[in-house]
């Protein structure tokens, strides 16, 4: 579902009766739940005419007889953010937020992202991929130490691990099998980390990503209170312009619509590397994607209005 510019609502009841998805079976089930209730509640909040739904495998049959007008997208990871749900929907023939088929399964996968940026020139480490621990040992040969090594097809930094040293080799690659994804090393940037969200076709305020665990991981994006987010990002005007374009770009690059979110790296020379595409970012109190959209003056009702918009607009003919 390709989308076109911006179609503004004023009156919730345009919206009809909308399915708030959240939850799936994906690893990232428990942040999916935090991110939709909030969701739920803000558009409840401003007047619409929602319902949150714990996704299962039975959810055609479940929206199929809800009497559904259209449905938002909160669910993270595999299942709801690789294209499976954005399909199913679009058989039911119900509208929702956000990326379509293409674009959610692109995103989804690390490696295929990197792929397409590469293409376009787009500038992303490089890697290697890997199918067992000698297979490690040879992509820290080619590549050199530090090494991120990370499951493809997962989100939420679940499974990544930095290896500095080959005893960790063996620890690093059963992390990441355990995901039950293909696997991809890549050099460990060093410098500081921002991320850039998209909504409606506009890159919002950079953030600013510090921690004083090893890496922004899994608990340091939802649990721990020592991280510190800046938004205002601090870069110099002109050069978080330019960032804000390469996010732009490599937002588009894989098709994303609606909303989105794209996570860089800055190296010691100044260098932006692209890491990932989100393309149903988290939406809970400690998320990114809202806390840029207070910097540019919108709520976070207002950001979830807004985001709910994205599913009224009309697809574009394919010839």
């Amino acid at each position: 579902m390709q989308q076109t510019q911006r179609q503004t609502v004023s009156d919730p009841a345009a919206f009809g009766k909308v399915a708030v998805l959240m939850g799936g079976w994906s690893a990232e089930r428990a942040v999916s739940l935090n991110s939709g209730q909030a969701v739920l509640a803000a558009l409840c909040e401003r007047g619409v005419n929602a319902h949150g739904i714990d996704v299962d495998r039975a959810i055609l049959h479940t929206l199929a007889g809800g009497d559904f007008d259209r449905a938002f997208i909160i669910l993270h990871g595999r299942g709801g953010e690789d294209g499976v749900i954005q399909g199913a929907l679009e058989l039911l023939g119900l509208p929702y937020t956000g990326s379509g088929v293409l674009a959610s399964a692109l995103g989804m996968d690390k490696l295929r992202t990197k792929q397409v940026w590469q293409g376009a020139g787009l500038p992303t480490p490089p890697y290697r991929m890997v199918d067992s621990i000698a297979g490690l040992a040879m992509a820290a040969a080619d590549l050199g130490l530090p090494l991120a090594v990370k499951p493809a097809c997962e989100g939420s930094s679940i499974g990544i691990s930095r290896v500095t040293d080959p005893a960790q080799f063996q620890s690093a690659w059963e992390r990441a099998a355990a995901c039950r994804s293909p696997i991809l090393a890549e050099p460990w940037i060093a410098g500081q980390e921002y991320t850039g969200a998209v909504l409606q076709g506009i890159a919002l305020p950079l953030i600013g990503l510090d921690t004083p665990r090893e890496f922004y991981d899994y608990e340091a994006k939802y649990h721990a209170a020592d991280t510190c987010y800046r938004c205002p990002c601090g870069l110099p005007e002109a050069q978080e312009a330019t960032l804000r374009e390469l996010v732009s770009q490599a937002f588009a690059a894989v098709g994303g619509s609606g909303w989105g979110r794209v996570d860089l790296m800055m190296d010691g020379q100044g260098q932006p590397w692209l890491l990932e595409v989100n393309t149903v970012p988290g939406m809970t109190n400690h998320s990114l994607t809202p806390m840029a959209a207070r910097v540019a003056g919108l709520s976070f009702a207002e950001l979830v209005w807004r985001i709910l918009e994205t599913s009224l607009v009309e697809p574009i003919e394919e010839h």
